[in-house]
């Protein structure tokens, strides 16, 4: 399965590691400095540069997407995932 993350970028559900709200990136300086040095490493995929609403951590890339972190979380199931793991005994 595939997530789409915004314009015409789509990437194979099985590689995303995490999905993070934008404000997420001014949380900590470990944030930061990581995001620094995948930019700097050539990691990082601007998606939209006039918007960013969230980042997407996977095997290969960083991305930031237009696209809020809710949404892409719902697309990718996660928020089917966990409420099932709550409704588990």
């Amino acid at each position: 399965m595939f997530i789409h993350l915004g314009g015409d970028v789509m990437v194979p559900s099985k590689e995303v590691i995490a999905i993070f709200d934008i404000k997420m990136k001014y949380s900590s300086e470990s944030t930061k400095e990581f995001l620094e040095v995948a930019d700097e490493e050539g990691f990082v995929v601007t998606i939209d540069p006039n918007e960013s609403k969230s980042f997407v951590l996977t095997t290969k890339h960083v991305y930031y997407s237009p696209i809020s972190s809710l949404t892409l979380k719902k697309r990718a199931g996660f928020l089917d995932e966990l409420d099932e793991s709550k409704r588990e005994p």
